[in-house]
């Protein structure tokens, strides 16, 4: 695989790139360019140009292009990702897919929808919607995300835990190799093994093996009624275990968010919510299906979620009361961000069985380096998200974070889990891929990379070293 450094591009790519898109498609401009440089990692790296293609035929002339020139190429939505996979680290070509951001095709009687990656999250739901349908993943980002970044990383949310990720709610992909050569996956039906699952391939590959132009997603009929639910805990222990005992019973949840002892504190600092005082840790769940279940099934959470921990119990009737419920949780996030803005944010995830001894080793790593830790998360699956808060600019915290950092992966890992739920690699866990991965393993990846991008211009220095 060739290695790809930072070359500053040609005059003769670059008008080659405006023939492509046109005048008004690429800029080149320093100031133009260095919006496109960062996402929600907070890294920064000046690409040299931007282009805004409208077509997968735009797309696929750009890539040929850099191929011939071996200039990288970057793929990007809304820089919501949180690991650096959009950052251009190469410089070279951004491809900004915020004009390619159409509805193709609704067709509600296959529970079908045809997109471009620039289609927002919101915009799929909202259209869907029109029709009684819903596309299940939901990121914490999703009334901004886009498809292609939901993709990218097979970004999920809460509703992962009964209705599946992206890869389980997509049925084929229109992409673009690192040669320029397009290629199609999967098939238009909810059935099809013939032959290799590339779709299932690409997705959760941030862009590294091929640039996605269009994707025919599986809708899901919206349910009858939801319930939420807020369950309050004395401490974390109860709530963990409570957690085990719901997913062990028939009545999957349609969301099951876990919020520690920490982030009740911020959250009731940070907002109006109101919540008991002796509050050790709480969860939100949300069941859906058919109104005239509804009370039964509320009844078997509450039987499922009891245990000598539980403080209340609270079922949501009204719409303001489902809000008041949920602006708990959305608190979170703002509070976090002005406690510590540039705090650590992994969202490792483990069996749901394993939750408690999680937590309870993140407590101790907590202690041990003396840094503050806040969790919360999918807990339906097992993903929580693991905030180490921390002042970058002191050079002590840092040595300490690092280490406290290294011992939660050795945790996460002993615990039979993986370093990433839904946010990816990117830049931020390329270093600890390989305790994860085996090198046998490790070495068929960077093979399969070498298949789609033999000159190594997809968004070169993600995921592997």
């Amino acid at each position: 695989m060739s290695s790809v450094s930072h070359i500053p591009v040609s005059s003769d790519f670059t008008s080659q790139c405006r023939q492509v898109v046109g005048e008004n498609g690429l800029v080149t401009d320093e100031a133009d360019c260095w919006a496109y440089g960062f996402d929600n990692s907070r890294r920064h790296a000046l690409p040299d140009m931007v282009a805004f293609p409208q077509t997968h035929e735009q797309v696929r002339d750009l890539v040929k292009l850099c191929f011939t020139h071996n200039v990288p190429v970057t793929a990007r939505g809304r820089g919501t990702g949180t690991t650096g996979a959009a950052t251009p680290i190469n410089g070279g070509l951004v491809l900004s897919f915020e004009r390619m951001d159409q509805i193709i095709k609704m067709d509600p009687d296959n529970r079908v929808i045809v997109v471009q990656p620039g289609v927002t999250n919101k915009a799929i739901q909202d259209k869907a919607g029109e029709h009684g349908f819903f596309w299940p993943p939901d990121p914490t980002s999703s009334e901004y995300c886009t498809v292609g970044g939901n993709l990218a990383y097979n970004s999920a949310g809460p509703r992962a835990v009964k209705y599946g990720t992206p890869r389980e709610n997509t049925l084929a992909l229109k992409a673009v190799i690192g040669t320029g050569e397009e290629i199609k996956t999967g098939t238009y039906t909810t059935k099809g093994v013939v032959g290799y699952d590339l779709t299932r391939l690409l997705i959760g590959s941030e862009g590294t093996l091929a640039i996605i132009t269009e994707a025919t997603l599986k809708l899901t009929p919206l349910p009858e009624s939801k319930k939420t639910i807020q369950a309050v805990y004395q401490d974390i222990n109860s709530a963990t275990k409570a957690v085990a005992s719901i997913m062990a019973q028939p009545l999957i949840p349609c969301a099951l968010e876990f919020i520690d002892n920490k982030a009740i504190e911020m959250i009731r600092n940070y907002s109006q919510a109101d919540l008991p005082q002796n509050a050790g840790a709480l969860l939100m769940i949300e069941i859906d299906g058919q109104q005239d279940f509804m009370p039964q099934a509320i009844q078997q959470i509450k039987q499922s979620a009891s245990n000598d921990g539980l403080v209340s119990f609270i079922a949501a009737e009204t719409e303001e009361e489902i809000k008041a419920l949920w602006d708990t949780r959305k608190a979170l996030s703002p509070a976090l961000r002005n406690i510590a803005p540039k705090k650590i944010n992994e969202d490792v995830v483990v069996p749901v069985s394993h939750i408690p001894a999680l937590i309870s080793g993140l407590e101790k790593l907590s202690d041990k380096y003396n840094i503050t830790i806040v969790n919360f998360g999918h807990a339906g699956n097992g993903n929580i998200h693991v905030n180490l808060l921390m002042d970058p600019d002191d050079p002590v915290q840092m040595k300490n974070a690092e280490a406290c950092l290294d011992e939660v992966f050795e945790l996460v890992l002993n615990l039979n889990g993986s370093l990433s739920g839904e946010h990816g690699v990117g830049l931020e866990k390329r270093d600890y891929i390989d305790r994860e991965i085996d090198p046998v393993t490790l070495g068929l990846m960077k093979k399969i990379k070498l298949q789609f991008d033999p000159n190594g211009i997809l968004n070169p220095g993600k995921i592997f070293i």
